[in-house]
């Protein structure tokens, strides 16, 4: 199968007064997976219809294989895209429902069952050809509106959140699948999806949208360990991470609640005294006096908090911890009214609501951002 990168370069569009998407520059690399992930009005699904040419942009370039395509039309940009509804002909069967772009093009009858087959056996529909969508589940739909785009042989898969319509298993199933799909194929595929899991897991690289702009955009592990603003660490991860207004304090220290916390940072990145910033800690890196999964002794003062939720998922348990102020006005959670943080913990872990507890933040995780820029303090990979 044909494939072929994508360069975009200040891409603009707007509606009216509101800018959809934002002088956006993107490279995706020939038998790249990248996928593309921000809250609802971010601007993924408009920057693929923009790749698409289903709409015109406003300003920018954008070259498919090195052609500038943005004056072509949509079925001249060799583009295949996959929507989260499955667009079948629901009077046609599955064979003919794949069979319809390669009778438009009018390709031979014979050439037809030819292509279809090794794509049928590649994603399990065999046994369904003779069949009509409304006889098949929401994960068979998806696979077949995968293999009519890939029956196109485009040089560029656009993917709109095609699993959203999915159950929770189907879409690991499903996922696999598609991943399966790019190994094999090492075609160029452009996934958005507002579904972290299924960005961390399934990316090359992963680009974070907001407003139109992309945020920041590397590998899943890059932009986990490593966001490059306040937004892009409370965003990526569930639960997210947890947040704090805290003070510098030289040489490797900053005030917080009344306590003072070691933060390597500090002394890496010379910050004034006093200097107004954001503490950031993931829930795995809060650590629980008499967990199992706590690194290294407690330090000599620990920070103390009330459970006030215990949430398990199986395999780990989630606390929603209630701090004590220690005299210190703390920033409170908009929803509960309190000042909050999650902590992760082992699934035997024993603990109710009520009980208090001791914890502290491993160090070399904690992430510290600018208070009025937002912007991270620190290197970046």
């Amino acid at each position: 199968m044909s494939s072929a990168g994508l360069e975009i370069k200040g891409l603009g569009k707007r509606y009216g007064n509101s800018v959809i998407v934002d002088d956006l520059s993107l490279q995706v690399r020939d038998g790249e997976l990248l996928v593309l992930v921000g809250p609802s009005g971010s601007g993924k699904s408009t920057l693929l219809r923009l790749i698409a040419g289903l709409i015109p942009h406003d300003s920018g370039q954008l070259l498919i294989g090195g052609r500038d395509v943005g004056d072509l039309a949509p079925e001249q940009r060799d583009v295949a895209m996959v929507f989260q509804s499955y667009a079948l002909f629901p009077h046609l069967s599955i064979y003919d429902n794949l069979a319809f772009g390669l009778r438009a093009r009018k390709v031979a009858k014979t050439l037809i069952a030819e292509r279809i087959a090794p794509v049928a056996k590649a994603l399990g529909l065999e046994p369904m050809l003779s069949r009509f969508p409304r006889q098949l589940s929401g994960g068979e739909r998806q696979r077949v509106a995968l293999g009519r785009a890939m029956l196109r042989e485009p040089k560029l898969f656009l993917m709109d959140e095609p699993l959203s319509n999915l159950d929770a298993q189907l879409r690991v199933q499903t996922r696999a699948e598609i991943m399966r799909l790019h190994q094999r194929l090492k075609t160029t595929i452009i996934y958005v999806t507002h579904d972290q899991i299924e960005a961390l897991s399934m990316g090359e690289r992963i680009g974070v949208l907001r407003g139109g702009k992309l945020e920041q955009i590397g590998s899943p592990k890059q932009v986990y360990e490593h966001p490059r603003n306040l937004f892009v660490a409370r965003f990526i991860g569930s639960p997210p991470m947890n947040t704090f207004p805290v003070k510098a304090a030289p040489p490797d220290q900053v005030a917080w609640n009344g306590q003072m916390l070691t933060v390597p940072t500090v002394r890496q990145t010379g910050i004034a005294p006093g200097t107004a910033l954001i503490l950031g800690v993931r829930p795995e890196h809060v650590f629980l006096k008499g967990s199992r999964w706590a690194i290294g002794a407690p330090p000599a003062q620990t920070i103390t908090a009330t459970v006030d939720v215990v949430e398990s998922a199986g395999d780990q348990l989630f606390l929603l911890l209630e701090l004590a102020a220690n005299g210190v006005q703390l920033e409170q959670s908009p929803e509960s009214g309190k000042a909050t943080l999650i902590a992760r913990a082992e699934p035997d872990f024993q603990v109710k609501r009520g009980d208090q507890v001791e914890l502290w933040f491993y160090s070399d995780a904690i992430h510290l951002f600018d208070a009025s820029t937002e912007v991270a303090i620190g290197p970046q990979p």
